[in-house]
């Protein structure tokens, strides 16, 4: 599997338009630059293998979390993806 490329521009605004969704969005439960207090999942443990499950627990909701499918479009969960994937413990 290829790494992800995060230095082109495109990558960057991608990134960027991300960490401003989750700030918006996902800040409140997943914590400040997506440290949290312990509550809720640290996404900075998903792994680019991870992407098919976080895919379909931001749309459909999983245990404590809602679904966000009729809130955020696909592209803003991409976009989401690339900035948690950007600060994530395993590249």
């Amino acid at each position: 599997m290829l790494a992800q490329d995060n230095s082109s521009p495109e990558a960057q605004a991608k990134i960027e338009a991300g960490e401003s969704v989750y700030n918006n969005n996902c800040e409140n439960c997943h914590g400040d630059q997506l440290v949290n207090t312990g509550q809720t999942f640290d996404l900075r443990r998903l792994t680019a293998g991870d992407r098919a499950r976080f895919d379909n627990s931001v749309r459909n909701g999983k245990n404590q979390m809602p679904p966000w499918k009729d809130v955020l479009s696909n592209e803003e969960i991409d976009q989401v993806w690339s900035y948690i994937r950007s600060k994530a413990y395993q590249k």
